[in-house]
């Protein structure tokens, strides 16, 4: 069996920063682990190619080479994965489907024409595809019916099918499931709230392979509450750092977590000591009447700023998500995630619209109250919301467009930047062993150049980039690099706010004649009433 792994295009949105990438030479941040990892789990008798369309386009002879073509997808990338189904089934070719998008929304897939839906969790649903395959079926849809896989048993993925250099960082993934209940995560929906971890041994064989293969830079933990089992990372990172010891430090982590990270001084300490370098902390908004109403209960037992001070001060780079739209939100909602943004010298905010998912405790929730617009969702940073919120739309979108705007101000993100890695230098946590000397990368040293160049030549940012770049020489020595590795980001947000501007305000002048639109013809189906009065 000659099998085609395709993993569909990403639109533009926050986290794409294709202008960054262009200056280390790079096509996409992360590359597809669901897609290799399927591949691990699938009989290692059948061939394998993959192709990342944010990396390359399917070729003819790759088509014509394939006797079943594979896809996997989340909701944002929905506009391409359907057009791959469709256009592998225009060559003949079946098509077998999973991934969060199908598993959440089977029908849209099973509509362009999918012939086999593996949904929920593969380690599952795969075998009895392949039973499947193997009786000559040539469609069925495999579910789990509410069974959560071990995945102490997922196989090592096939990480060589990967084009090595067209990534940013590379992918791992530690556990799934998370304890919390928040309203409007559809991770609980997806993989349940008791999470479920590899062992250690099991997840630094899969660093080992990945060192064998030859890489050597950032790896992305892509866990969505990393320490949603405090004890088993503990017992992991306890045998990761003898591990990274040993191999020089090759690489540098980061991953998610939830906020109450802050109150766990020792796990942060040996996050730092097993080289993370950054955390992406799920805050969604400093009011804390909405975070109680949507059921992030953890965001509310402390103060979030002093959270975020502590996490920062213990060497870790903070990155942030917030969210705009709850229900009982007060105006000016925008404002205050922009001043605690400002407060906390948050670097990256990522800033989205809420959206209903399907099957979340938010979508069931609106859809009985009969407020759901749209019974889909695209969790693109440049879509409208997909439900009627409790306040004017058009104030929500107004709101958002302004914050996005001057969160991504060129001075702004700089001075957050260098006051972030000001506090990050300033860490008092205990000092690694030193790590292997890498060899110069004159890529890298292009891409500061360049970044040195445009933001501290050709910008008015010239003279507080060169301020900030000198007293970070000063204070922060170590930190330079990284530090300037994320002033970079700023070259991708000066596009992509007026993106986020344009399309927000075109969707939002559609809906607001949409209404128009159907208040006159209510209007006019009762003027005969009052005409007859």
């Amino acid at each position: 069996m000659r099998v085609l792994l395709i993993y569909p295009l990403f639109p533009k949105s926050f986290w794409s920063f294709e202008k960054t990438l262009a200056l280390l030479g790079r096509k996409a941040m992360l590359p597809p682990l669901g897609l290799v990892t399927v591949a691990a789990i699938l009989p290692q008798t059948w061939e394998f190619k993959l192709v990342d369309r944010n990396v390359s386009q399917v070729t003819e002879a790759e088509w014509e080479w394939a006797d079943l073509v594979i896809l996997s997808a989340m909701i944002v990338q929905k506009e391409d994965f359907l057009a791959q189904i469709q256009e592998a089934k225009r060559r003949g070719k079946a098509v077998a489907v999973g991934g969060p998008y199908p598993t959440a929304l089977p029908h849209e897939a099973e509509a362009s024409g999918a012939d086999y839906l593996i949904l929920d969790e593969g380690e599952i649903t795969l075998p009895l595809f392949i039973d499947a395959i193997e009786r000559g079926e040539s469609s069925g849809i495999f579910r789990s019916g509410g069974e959560k896989p071990d995945v102490t048993n997922t196989p090592i993925p096939r990480f060589d099918l990967l084009e090595f250099d067209a990534y940013s960082e590379m992918s791992v993934q530690f556990s799934r499931g998370c304890p919390f209940q928040c309203e409007f995560c559809d991770i609980i929906v997806l993989y349940g709230r008791k999470p479920r971890t590899k062992t250690p041994a099991q997840l630094l064989a899969e660093l080992e392979r990945l060192y064998e293969l030859g890489w050597r830079r950032s790896i992305f933990m892509v866990d969505d509450n990393f320490i949603g089992n405090k004890r088993n990372v503990k017992l992991f990172l306890k045998e990761l750092k003898p591990w990274m010891v040993e191999h020089g430090y090759p690489f540098s982590f980061a991953t998610e977590a939830s906020v109450d990270l802050a109150k766990d001084q020792e796990l942060m300490d040996w996050m730092v000591q097993c080289n993370f370098g950054a955390v992406f902390l799920g805050i969604e908004t400093p009011d804390e009447e909405s975070l109680a109403l949507t059921q992030k209960y953890q965001n509310t037992r402390d103060s979030l700023s002093e959270a975020v001070h502590a996490i920062t001060r213990s060497g870790l780079r903070v990155m942030a998500g917030f969210i705009i739209g709850f229900d009982g939100e007060k105006s000016g909602a925008g404002d205050r995630i922009v001043q605690f943004v400002e407060k906390t010298a948050i670097p990256t905010a990522l800033f989205s619209m809420l959206q209903a998912l399907p099957d979340t405790a938010l979508w069931h929730r609106l859809k009985k109250e009969g407020r759901l617009r749209i019974e889909s969702a695209n969790i693109n940073q440049t879509t409208l919301m997909n439900f009627v919120p409790t306040r004017p739309l058009e104030e929500i979108a107004n709101e958002y467009i302004d914050a996005f705007w001057r969160l991504y101000e060129p001075a702004c993100f700089l001075d957050r930047t260098y006051r972030h890695y000001r506090i990050l230098g300033e860490a008092t946590y205990p000092k690694k062993e030193k790590s292997v000397k890498k060899k110069l990368n004159w890529v890298v040293v292009r891409a500061l150049l360049t970044i040195c160049w445009r933001q501290g030549v050709v910008r008015n940012t010239r003279w507080q980039f060169w301020r900030n770049f000198m007293n970070m020489y000063r204070y922060n020595r170590g930190g330079l690099s990284s530090y300037l590795s994320t002033c970079a980001q700023i070259e991708h947000f000066m596009e992509y706010r007026q993106i986020v501007k344009e399309q927000i305000e075109a969707q939002l002048a559609e809906f607001l004649a949409q209404e128009a639109q159907l208040k006159e013809t209510s209007e006019d189906t009762k003027m005969p009433a009052r005409l007859s009065a």
